[in-house]
């Protein structure tokens, strides 16, 4: 049966109720929404103290307290009325916004469906004075400066909002996690939660003498965990308008959710595409299948140049520049990850007696490291600064020279020096694993030698990835380091060290575009069209011509020289759909990256290639100045450290 048709209705005002319980249901979702929005509160106010107390998984109760300025007396009613608020005055102060909350709607929209009190009390005022909003009436009482919020009875005037919230202890983690939101960006500021009369969590302040780094890292700590600062990487970057510091996990820290991704933008905990996707494309080259990265970044940025004002939870924002800070945060993540895992563990373990026995031998510290002496990181550098990618084809000989065994391949001379090798891979790693400082050619003095050798014995122990042992079934290299056991997958490795260099040479030269004979073309969606005609320069950077054939086709006439073979319509959508949504694309240096990979995956040295010693070592030293060394090019880790209590507990050692 077809409904009844009614007659239209006249148009006209909603009460002032009904329009508080529309603008709750944008605000208030559940009682961590409440929690939120007062907080947010608090430290505006300039609380370093707040205390979050809860009943029934804060249906039943709310209360924060903090010890900010205080509401003056007069000012208390005014404070629930919707849109009041002295967060800003004017547009101009809406288009750069530093506060917390700014639209003045929160409190109005909690009053209304549930029974709020506010109390507070100013450094002028000699008595705190109560407001209930119910009944409008002012009292005064005994209280601190600083204000108090009870919230009682969430949704108790629209019992079918009451029906969709979860049980407590759900509801309590989802009010925990957004307290946990605010505490990591505020190290300065002291949080409680208290459940049922008990504390659930509790976070101190960080001492204001304290570096802001130092306090971040260890609020960080408070809340996340040891094992995240354990296994992370610290993030320190600058670009024009942009800075992003914080702490970015390390690939083996990934997790199989997305449920340790902290994303802040001037303080602001969001949950941002731009910012998501660059994080998540800096980690393309080390993570592997579909695990997800854990961090915690905090971009600052001028507020006139991002907006606030998008979302009625104040999650999401929009950048006037989002390739700006797609760039910054990118390169922010991929430059701490950069450094080789080895290198931060060895210089977080070298004591000062490693140090003062480096100096005793005259050997200075590399700066950027921490842990290695000065010249074994020119030795390690060389074949990276002075060879060329093909010439590592020569360096993995699939068998020793004839009439020689693979174990005497090295020979030594009178003098004690290596004896450069009959094959050229070999004659490779002569040439550079033995240099000494200041010398002008491989063959020095008897005397140079010697203090070389001091320098060496020194510091055989300070080298992240330890001096070769042995070849385990000709696919694991064992080396000894100051910790204990090394264990390297020598294809990984390899196969890590050939494509890094690939990508240098790559990046170092323009990127070419070939063009098309026929131009492909392809329909195109209006998002695409648009994409396209807005990205013309960035297109261009990429190596990609792209343009209209009609109002409803494009036609892709150039494409970069690396990718000429591949699918010139299904590159080209990829890059319009990426930089559609975030205003960047990685669509071409990921496809470009996938094609080199498959080349140094075929140039690395096979499983079951029996290596020297000298060719163990050398591959050692590649790895300890080779970029994100620690994972192969598909993500998995390329080396394992067994420390001497793990060694000592496999044998009970001790007990």
């Amino acid at each position: 049966m077809q409904p009844a048709t009614q007659p239209p209705r006249a148009i006209r005002e909603l009460p002032d109720e009904l329009i508080s319980q529309i603008a709750a249901g944008e605000v208030v979702e559940r009682p961590a929404s409440v929690v939120r929005e007062l907080v947010d509160n608090a430290l505006d106010a300039g609380a370093t103290l707040i205390t979050v107390r809860l009943l029934a998984g804060g249906v039943r109760l709310i209360s924060v307290e903090d010890n900010g300025v205080g509401i003056p007396a007069n000012e208390l009613p005014i404070a629930l009325k919707r849109h009041a608020t002295s967060k800003i005055t004017s547009l101009n102060e809406l288009e750069s916004v530093g506060t917390m909350g700014f639209r003045g709607e929160a409190l109005a929209a909690i009053e209304s469906v549930s029974e709020l009190s506010v109390l507070s009390r100013t450094a002028a005022q000699d008595m705190a004075m109560l407001l209930d909003a119910r009944s409008g009436e002012l009292q005064a009482t005994a209280r601190a400066q600083g204000t108090t919020i009870e919230v009682k009875e969430l949704f108790y005037s629209t019992p079918a909002r009451r029906k969709f919230l979860k049980t407590d202890n759900t509801e309590l983690a989802h009010c925990v996690e957004a307290v946990r939101r605010h505490a990591l960006t505020r190290p300065e500021v002291g949080f409680a939660i208290w459940h049922e009369g008990k504390l659930v969590e509790q976070w101190r302040a960080q001492p204001a003498e304290v570096e802001r780094q130092l306090a971040l890292d260890r609020r960080l700590a408070d809340v996340l965990g040891d094992d995240f600062l354990d296994n992370s990487v610290a993030v320190n970057y600058q670009s024009g308008n942009v800075t992003v510091v914080g702490r970015a996990g390390v690939p083996d820290a990934a997790r199989s959710r997305g449920d340790h991704q902290f994303s802040y933008v001037n303080g602001r905990y969001v949950r941002d595409k731009v910012v998501t996707h660059a994080a998540r494309s800096a980690y393309e080259d080390v993570l592997h299948g579909h695990r997800q990265p854990v961090y915690a970044l905090y971009v600052e940025i001028d507020p006139t140049r991002v907006d606030v004002n998008v979302h009625p939870t104040k999650i999401e924002v929009r950048f006037r520049d989002s390739r700006e800070v797609h760039q910054a945060v990118r390169h922010a993540v991929e430059n701490a990850l950069a450094v080789p895992r080895a290198n931060l563990l060895a210089a977080a373990a070298l004591t000062a007696t490693d140090a003062n026995l480096a100096a005793d031998n005259g050997v200075q510290l590399k700066p950027s490291s921490g842990a290695w002496p000065q010249a074994h990181w020119q030795q390690a550098a060389m074949p990276l600064a002075g060879n060329r990618v093909s010439d590592l084809s020569a360096l993995w000989q699939s068998t020793a020279p004839k009439g020689l065994p693979a174990h005497e391949s090295a020979q030594t001379q009178f003098d004690g020096t290596p004896m450069v090798s009959r094959d050229a891979g070999s004659a490779f790693l002569n040439e550079t694993a033995f240099v000494s400082t200041g010398a002008t050619s491989p063959l020095t003095t008897s005397a140079s030698h010697a203090s070389l050798n001091a320098a060496n014995s020194a510091s055989a122990e300070s080298w992240p990835l330890g001096k070769a042992l042995a070849q385990l079934h000709g696919v694991y290299i064992l080396a000894e380091n100051a910790q204990g056991l090394i264990l390297v997958d020598m294809h990984a490795a390899h196969e890590r060290i050939v494509y890094e260099q690939l990508k240098t040479q790559v990046d170092t030269q323009h990127m070419a575009s070939q063009p098309l004979l026929i131009p492909a073309s392809f329909p195109a969606t209006a998002q695409e069209i648009a994409a396209a005609e807005a990205n013309v320069q960035t297109l261009h950077e990429l190596g990609l011509e792209i343009s209209a054939l009609s109002a409803k086709t494009l036609a892709v006439r150039a494409v970069p020289s690396s990718l000429a073979q591949g699918d010139a319509v299904a590159l080209a959508r990829s890059v319009l759909a990426e930089l559609s949504q975030h205003d960047a694309s990685t669509v071409v240096q990921r496809a470009r990256n996938e094609l080199l990979a498959t080349m140094a995956c075929h140039g690395a040295v096979r499983a079951n290639r029996r290596l020297t010693l000298d060719e163990m070592n050398a591959l050692l030293r590649q790895m300890e100045v080779t970029e994100r060394s620690d994972q192969c090019n598909h993500g998995r880790p390329t080396w394992r450290q067994l420390s001497m209590r793990e060694l000592d507990a496999l044998f009970l050692r001790g007990r």
